[in-house]
């Protein structure tokens, strides 16, 4: 028992020298392996060093370089300040020389501003002068005009007088023939009754009281012509407007007056394009300018020719138009004949009485009523007269009570007063 315990024990410690063996072994690989890593390091630091002792020497040449640069630092900083003492002197100076620069700018605006004042103090001045000189002209040219103004009113005044002069002449002839018969009539009644042949005379008595009636009528006329024109140059002519058919308001005119123009051998002819048409007028009024026409008419033409009567619907207008083909008027006198102091000489009417009032009336009629009237005529052929009234309607008539209202008839009588024989 005690061999197999060596043996073990043999066993056991062979065991054990050989894990030591191993064990060394063991600790020489690790101790090459130390020892390689130690010359490694070993090296490494000689590398480090010989690295270190470079980084020294730059290190030392960077300090070299370092205290060079600051040398030439602090030159340049003695140069820069010393360029900054120069800048400041020089930015001194500039003040002082753009003070001074402002200061004759300034200078310069003020004496540029004096020069443009005085400028236009002196343009002001001139354009004073050339308005005075213009105002004296245009005064001197008014003064001119006004003279030769004064020289035409005063021609003027002087023709004026003259026509008005000639117009009273008419005048006075138109009313002293009417009175001189009517005056000489009274003077055979007066002489028939004084030596009792009154009843002997009653044919001729008859017809002087029919010529005194007729010389009545036509003083009527004329004192009625006159104080209308009158009253419409004052402002004192009033239409009585009525909605009226203007159509046959001319119709019955013109067949009142067909038994006088019978009597003259005349024909008096209407014609209408229409049958009805209202319009706002004053009938009345109406009835003397279209009496007026036809009685220039009749006075005008010959035994045996044609009066026309038209009436003709326009969309604005309604036109009536008297025409005749008797002697006609010149052209130089269709200006004048709507002048109420101007008279177309009488050797173109055959000496038929009349003062020119007539036709100038009715222009002022009709222009009443916001209508026109023209002429139209060819010497020796005849003449047409046309008027033209509104269409328009009025919303409240206006037909008054007139206390001087005669019969139609009279009307008539005293409208055609100047042409019966």
């Amino acid at each position: 028992m005690r061999n197999v315990s060596s043996i073990a024990k043999l066993i056991i410690a062979s065991n054990e020298f050989n894990f030591n063996d191993i064990e060394k072994t063991d600790h020489g690989a690790e101790l090459i392996i130390a020892n390689k890593e130690l010359a490694y390091q070993s090296e490494e630091k000689a590398e480090r060093a010989a690295e270190l002792v470079i980084a020294n020497k730059e290190l030392a040449y960077q300090s070299e370089e370092k205290a060079d640069r600051a040398a030439e630092l602090v030159i340049a900083n003695k140069e820069l300040a010393y360029q900054s003492e120069e800048k400041a002197d020089r930015a001194a100076e500039l003040v002082i020389a753009n003070k001074e620069l402002t200061y004759q700018n300034e200078e310069k605006e003020k004496r540029a501003a004096e020069l443009i004042i005085a400028n236009k103090e002196l343009t002001y001045q001139n354009e004073e002068k050339e308005k005075r000189a213009a105002e004296l002209i245009i005064a001197n040219k008014e003064l001119t005009f006004q003279n030769e103004e004064k020289g035409k009113r005063a021609a003027e005044l002087i023709i004026a007088n003259k026509v008005q002069g000639e117009f009273l002449v008419n005048i006075s002839h138109e009313l002293k023939t009417p009175l001189n018969v009517i005056f000489s009539t009274a003077q055979l009644f007066d002489m028939y009754c004084k030596n009792g042949s009154l009843d002997d005379k009653k044919d001729k008595i008859i017809k002087y009281i029919e010529s005194i009636k007729q010389n009545s009528y036509r003083l009527s006329k004329l004192i009625n012509n006159i104080v209308d024109l009158s009253k419409i140059e004052a402002g004192f002519f009033k239409l009585n407007l009525s909605n009226s058919n203007i159509v046959t308001v001319v119709e019955e005119i013109v067949m009142s007056v067909t038994r006088l123009t019978d009597s003259k051998g005349l024909k008096i002819i209407f014609d209408t394009d229409v049958e009805e048409k209202i319009i706002a007028c004053d009938t009345e009024k109406i009835e003397r300018i279209v009496l007026n026409l036809i009685s220039n008419a009749i006075k005008f033409t010959d035994i045996g020719d044609e009066i026309f009567v038209d009436i003709k619907d326009g969309k604005e207008f309604v036109e009536i138009s008297v025409k005749d083909n008797g002697i006609g008027i010149e052209e130089k006198h269709l200006e004048m004949i709507f002048d109420r102091f101007k008279q177309v000489d009488k050797s173109l009417s055959r000496n038929t009485e009349g003062t020119g009032v007539g036709l100038s009336l009715v222009k002022a009629i009709v222009e009443l009523h916001g209508g026109s009237i023209k002429a139209q005529s060819e010497f020796g052929k005849g003449s047409k007269f046309t008027v033209l009234l509104p269409t328009a309607k009025i919303s409240h008539e206006s037909k008054l009570y007139n206390s001087n209202v005669r019969s139609e008839n009279e009307n008539i009588l005293v409208e055609l007063s100047d042409i019966y024989s």
